[in-house]
């Protein structure tokens, strides 16, 4: 392998990229004993499975201990042994059951795969019998599952909150009275919005086993997060010391090699432009390189066009080149196929009849496609986490593999190009779900009425705030009180399913659907506030390799009209937004300035789209502005803020006019109130840039606001809030590691090459005002006041 990088070193259009090169050592499997049941054993051993690792074991143990289990090991470590040991050993002693959930349909159909051929490997009458229910089900398929009663059930989270917990009387006793474990797989991806509705949903399953006299155990499979065992108990609704953490990854592995690899910048004649060379070309090049020299490649990219894009481009180039073999096994593997599509490409990887695949992250999860050559990533994917998921599937036995992680332009990405020990010795990220959001929780709190009626102390269950939830149902009529000889009992009373008025995976109901102009057809539906974004009039929307421009949008009707473009242009909006402060939760001093607060707050953010940019693709410039006349939408959320001290406001001011008198021209700036403005904007970008370092989540999962005088503190504001209805943990969570943040950001942007501020440190492709203004030196000057680091 070292041969491999100093050929890629070699290669003239590939000068100096290499920022940081490293080898992790091999690791040797570590055994331990493990009493099994003969058949069992004798099932694994026919799989070539003689030993269990030393994980392994100890999972097993706990479980069987009776203790609920976090598992957090890497990619192919076999965790699933971990579960399906005690999971077949209980069914084949006393037909106890299993309820596995897992957050993708693929990875339900790849285990379903795995453990009923195991099963089958049992012999006749073990009482093992698997089977998968999910919304691919036709009635008459779900109904035979039902008929068939099976001892291990494989779902997903939707299909429970759906399916199983509206119906657990009439169709589901039999499983829910002889539940024993609960297996949540991917456990770290149920973050966010996603995971504080499964959070509820598995209230919900909680209460439903306590009415059939069920006491399941949870065994949670995770990803390396930094709060294992606070996540599993947030999502399970399980107190923290009953679960027995294992994360010592005792699997053997080969040597990996990584590369973190920088696109050259652009050669445009202005000094640090931070403009640099698309990520996706540096990556499809890199991944016909190690085809062409033999080597089997994955390339991770995020989105699905790109993945069926660039597979196509990398076999026109291998067959220009003359490698056709090379070229006709390429293949796309994305969420959208179908499922005997992603089989035969997982089958090709395995024979080798598969060179190369570029993937979304649908192969990120513990579906099994063996061990490659090379992991190509094609820009930070947002979290370490992520990252190293995505690294873990190269590694073929003993034999040395690549992972070469290929920087983007943006923030994130170049901070961690410039400051690689931040990549590898960075404290892993934190998943962040709230259970508790005011937004969520009436919903989940009506829909366990309808499964099963609420009792004043479900609050156990629900939070402290359930009396409120249950007296506004009431107000509502959607739950009816009742006094019965065992106490107040609420039942639902709406009518219809409330299970099915919502989705798990939204918060907002009112969706937007998106029209063929053609055919009329439904291409997609959009939440209402995505729509507003990305729907608007005149609009560039792509959509299975097709570009459409927008060319009406009905917000009568929840229709937009799209027709096809050969437009060679995106597009982004423009907005005007405010926040008002509604309650201050909590506040505390910033260490470096005693009289300065950080607080955090229950806020209300209204904006208003006012128009939208045309803008190159190639060069990120705007080549045109129209004005749009939409609705305000609010949202009510949870924030926190910083303001600036008088005396840091005055110096930055006068930073901004020094520079426009004394004509230097050094950063660009055109006087004291732009430099003072466009400072605490350029720091709020960073700052919300950042957030995935220390948290699972997307930077569009945060969003912000800066402005030289807000009412609430009558002085110069930073807020920084959470995207969703509510809030879902994560700016409460920043809250608590602000000064990490801070120091970050100033880090970020004081190191950043550039003169006057670029995409690697203050510019955001979602910056609802064009990125104007923006003012680099000022907002190193509030960060280290902030801060109190170094200038």
């Amino acid at each position: 392998m070292d041969e491999l990088i100093a050929w890629l070193r070699d290669r003239p259009y590939y000068d100096g990229q290499i920022r940081d090169h490293r080898r992790l050592p091999a690791r040797d499997p570590e055994f331990a004993e493990v009493p099994l049941e003969s058949r069992l054993e004798s099932a694994l051993a026919d799989r070539d499975i003689d030993s269990l690792y030393r994980h392994q074991a100890e999972a097993i143990a706990a479980v069987r201990g009776g203790e609920n289990v976090v598992l957090a090991t890497q990619t192919a470590s076999g965790k699933s042994l971990a579960y399906t040991v005690p999971a077949f050993e209980r069914a084949m002693d006393h037909g106890g059951r299993t309820l596995y959930l897992g957050p993708q349909n693929a990875l339900v159909a790849d285990q379903d795969e795995t453990l009923s051929d195991l099963a089958r490997g049992l012999g006749f009458g073990s009482r093992v019998s698997v089977e998968q229910y999910t919304g691919r089900l036709s009635k008459t398929e779900k109904r035979d599952v039902r008929g068939r009663r099976p001892t291990v059930l494989l779902s997903n989270p939707d299909m429970l909150h759906y399916a199983l917990l509206p119906h657990a009387h009439r169709l589901w006793e039999w499983f829910f009275s002889s539940l024993e474990t609960v297996v949540i797989d991917e456990v770290h991806g149920y973050r966010g919005v996603f995971g504080s509705h499964v959070a509820l949903t598995l209230r919900r399953l909680n209460r439903i086993c306590e009415r059939f006299d069920s006491d399941p155990q949870y065994v949670c499979c995770s990803a390396t997060i930094g709060n294992p065992v606070e996540h599993a108990a947030r999502i399970t609704g399980k107190s923290e010391g009953t679960f027995r953490l294992v994360d010592e990854d005792t699997s053997g592995t080969g040597a990996t090699h990584w590369v973190l690899w920088n696109p050259p910048e652009y050669a445009d004649g202005r000094r640090g432009s931070g403009r640099r060379r698309s990520s996706h070309v540096e990556t499809k090049q890199l991944f016909v390189d190690l085809l062409s020299r033999g080597h089997q490649t994955l390339a991770f990219t995020r989105a699905r066009q790109a993945a069926e894009r660039y597979a196509t481009e990398s076999a026109s180039e291998l067959r220009t080149r003359g490698e056709n073999e090379a070229a006709a096994g390429v293949s796309a593997y994305q969420a959208a196929l179908k499922h005997d599509e992603r089989r035969e490409i997982e089958a090709g990887l395995h024979d080798g009849s598969v060179t190369g695949v570029w993937s979304t992250n649908a192969l990120e999860l513990g579906v099994d496609v063996g061990g490659l050559d090379a992991v190509v990533i094609d820009g930070y994917p947002g979290t370490r986490m992520s990252a190293f998921q995505q690294a873990g599937r190269a590694g073929r036995g003993n034999d040395d593999a690549l992972v070469v992680l290929v920087g983007g332009e943006d923030q994130l990405d170049q901070y961690l190009m410039r400051h690689p020990e931040e990549f590898w010795n960075g404290e892993p990220e934190r998943a962040i779900c709230n259970p508790e959001n005011e937004e969520l929780l009436p919903a989940h709190v009506a829909s366990a009425a309808a499964e099963n009626w609420l009792k004043p102390d479900d609050d156990r269950h629900f939070g402290e705030t359930t009396p409120d939830v249950v007296a506004g149902l009431e107000r509502e009529e959607r739950l009816e009180r009742r006094d019965t000889d065992r106490g107040v009992r609420w039942t639902y009373s709406g009518g219809g399913s409330p299970q099915h008025e919502m989705s798990l995976r939204t918060i907002e109901s009112r969706e937007v659907d998106l029209l063929d102009g053609r055919s009329n057809d439904v291409l997609a539906s959009l939440s209402f506030g995505d729509a507003l974004r990305d729907a608007h009039p005149g609009a560039i929307y792509h959509h299975q390799g097709q570009t459409y421009e927008v060319a009406k949008l009905d917000l009568d009707r929840d229709t937009a009209v799209l027709q096809p473009t050969w437009a060679d242009y995106y597009t982004r909006v423009l907005h005007d937004k405010e926040v008002t402060v509604e309650a201050d939760l909590k506040a505390k001093p910033l260490s470096a300035r005693a009289d300065t607060e950080v607080r955090f707050a229950e806020v209300t953010m209204r904006k208003q789209i006012t128009g939208f940019e045309r803008r190159d693709p190639k060069r990120g410039e705007a080549i045109g502005r129209e004005s749009l006349d939409l609705p305000e939408t609010t949202l009510r959320t949870k924030a926190l803020y910083v303001t600036v001290p008088r005396d840091v406001e005055v110096q930055m001011r006068s930073i901004g006019e020094e520079s426009r008198e004394d004509g230097a021209g050094q950063y660009g700036f055109s006087g004291g109130e732009y430099g003072f403005n466009g400072g605490i904007h350029a720091a709020e970008h960073g700052m919300i840039s950042l957030f995935p370092l220390s948290f699972l989540c997307d930077r569009g999962d945060i969003g912000g606001l800066s402005t030289p005088h807000h009412p609430h503190t009558d002085q110069p504001t930073i807020f920084v809030y959470d995207g969703y209805p509510g809030g879902v943990g994560l700016t409460e969570s920043g809250y608590d590691e602000v000064e990490t943040l801070l120091r970050r950001t100033h880090g970020m942007i004081r190191d950043c090459p550039c003169e006057d501020g670029c995409p690697a440190c203050v510019q955001s492709p979602q910056c609802g005002n064009a990125n104007d203004p923006l003012s680099k030196r000022e907002a190193v000057y509030l960060l280290n006041a902030l801060t109190g680091d170094e200038a």
